[in-house]
């Protein structure tokens, strides 16, 4: 009954162990130990021995006194031989042998008396004995080792149950959990998905598994040995160590609680800005509400990069308390961060500075038909790097910033977006000095009003742009309804003008049309080509 008392204190032991602190705490001074076991601390050795030292030879003297089963440990006793009280063995005949002796500064290191210490201590070793002596019976070693078979079945037992959860955990994690699992959002933007998320639980689960293997394995390692008396004091050893390291790690989760707390406010706050900045931007955009200095496509842009500002804050606040912040490690990867941007910075500030001026000189905004540098098209992208434009021939064309800034940009849609001017179409052409140029406008201004998206107000007009050698220029000017079907509407523009003068048997001589003439004729189609 004694051995099962025995392994359930060491159990209690290692998993409960009230006060962390002071089950670790070494004390000061010497340990006695017999049998592996500590039986008595020397705080203090009278004369110039250190407590180490006295602490070794009193253990190597219990030892021997231990392993004679002729001796009484009731034999040792304390005599007052001042300054000291002596421990030691009283002999049959009534000498006196001393083992150590308790001067007045060991008394006021352990805060009693002299007397009262000595006896503490003979006390301490005669328990000492009496317990190492009962360890080492037969029946002891038979009760030890049925505990300690018993101790392994439910070790056996623990496996197989910390397996068949794991079992479970794996496959609630594959199943249920992938459809419950959110995706983690930040902005509007997705930063983590469900997949990552599951796959980060099953390598979690994993590593927990192992843990868990690892510790029940290494908490019974020395339950076992400490059924057995040769292996008693390495199992103290061993529950020494992990009791230290277990007050380490509760120390270390201790000192890192406030850092977490701040780190779970300092996300909360963010992410509660993120919200607002969202929700700010979002009623901007759709002038729920309304400012006279802020135009709704400021909106987007300004939302990212207050977005991009709270993020800085964020990590700037949060940094102070992340695990390992003041490392080396950290700090030069900090610093081989900050070459990295220091070399790429140059060129890509240059673009987003560009494309921040860009967005409030309202140069255009997505979807506006535009020309720069030569490309025209319609504007897919406006990003803070570059603006991506559509071509009519779908070719999509990315353009830096800091070349858009750089040359004259024509948006088609902003004069009758602004100014409520649709852009206009113009068609040039030369027609000779034979043919009146009243009939000519007339012919013209017929042409324009067959095309459909074309503006009836302001009404298309015609003017004479130069007399030269051997033709007359015209140019016919008319709005269009969409920008973005400007190329369209010319090119039925121009059609319904070729048509238009061929009907009338009038010739078009632009740019500079040359034919070898024979003096006959004209060079116009024939009137059954023309299909209206």
């Amino acid at each position: 009954m004694g051995r099962w008392l025995t392994g359930i204190v060491v159990v209690l032991q290692l998993l409960l162990a009230p006060p962390l602190h002071a089950a670790v705490e070494q004390p000061q001074g010497g340990v006695v130990r017999l049998g592996g076991e500590a039986i008595l601390t020397v705080q203090s050795a009278a004369g110039a021995q250190s407590p180490e030292r006295l602490a070794l030879h009193l253990s190597n003297e219990i030892t021997s006194l231990a392993e004679d089963y002729s001796f009484d440990p009731a034999r040792i006793s304390t005599k007052a031989d001042p300054p000291y009280v002596m421990v030691g063995i009283t002999g049959s005949d009534g000498t006196f042998k001393p083992l150590m002796a308790v001067d007045e500064r060991a008394a006021a290191l352990a805060k009693t008396s002299q007397s009262e210490l000595a006896k503490h201590d003979a006390r301490a070793i005669q328990t000492g004995i009496k317990r190492y002596r009962v360890q080492r019976t037969p029946g002891a070693w038979l009760r030890g080792t049925a505990v300690a078979l018993l101790v392994l079945l439910g070790y056996v037992l623990l496996l197989q149950l910390e397996r068949r959860l794991n079992q479970r955990a794996r496959g609630w994690l594959g199943r249920k959990a992938s459809r419950r699992l959110p995706n983690i959002t930040l902005a509007g933007n997705r930063l983590i998905s469900r997949a990552h998320i599951q796959r980060s639980l099953q390598l979690g689960r994993a590593v927990l598994h192992w843990a868990a293997l690892a510790a029940i394995s290494y908490l019974m390692l020395p339950l076992l040995l400490s059924f057995f008396p040769p292996t008693m004091g390495l199992a103290a050893d061993l529950r020494e160590q992990m009791l230290m390291a277990v007050n380490q790690l509760w120390d270390g989760v201790l000192n890192v609680v406030p850092n977490l707390i701040a780190l779970v406010v300092i996300g909360a706050v963010t992410t509660a800005l993120f919200k607002l900045n969202r929700r700010v931007f979002k009623a901007l955009e759709t002038e729920q509400i309304r400012f006279e200095w802020f135009y709704p496509e400021w909106a987007l842009p300004t939302a990212r990069i207050t977005t991009i500002l709270i993020t800085a804050a964020g990590l700037a606040l949060a940094l102070p308390y992340i695990p390992g912040s003041t490392s080396r490690a950290f700090q030069g990867a900090g610093v081989f961060l900050g070459i990295l941007a220091a070399l790429g910075s140059s060129a890509i500030a240059t673009n987003i500075l560009s494309g921040l001026m860009l967005i409030y000189t309202r140069g255009f905004r997505e979807g506006d038909r535009v020309e720069i540098n030569g490309i025209v098209g319609t504007v897919q992208e406006r990003a803070l790097l570059v603006t991506r434009i559509l071509t009519p021939r779908h070719e999509l064309v990315s353009i830096p910033n800091a070349m858009v800034i750089a040359n004259p940009v024509t948006n088609y849609n902003l004069a009758s977006r602004e100014l409520g001017q649709p852009v206009a179409v113009n068609a040039c052409i030369t027609i000779g000095y034979d043919v009146p140029w009243r009939q000519v406008h007339a012919l013209l201004l017929e042409a324009a009003s067959t095309i459909d998206g074309i503006c009836h107000d302001p009404a298309p007009n015609v003017v004479q742009t130069s007399l030269n050698d051997w033709h007359v220029s015209y140019e016919l000017d008319a709005r269009i309804d969409d920008a973005n079907q400007y190329r369209t509407i010319l090119s039925l523009l121009l059609a319904a003008i070729q048509d238009s003068f061929a009907d009338a048997g009038v010739e078009i001589l632009s740019p500079a049309y040359e034919v070898q003439r024979e003096g006959i004729g004209l060079t116009i189609p024939p009137r059954g080509s023309n299909p209206r």
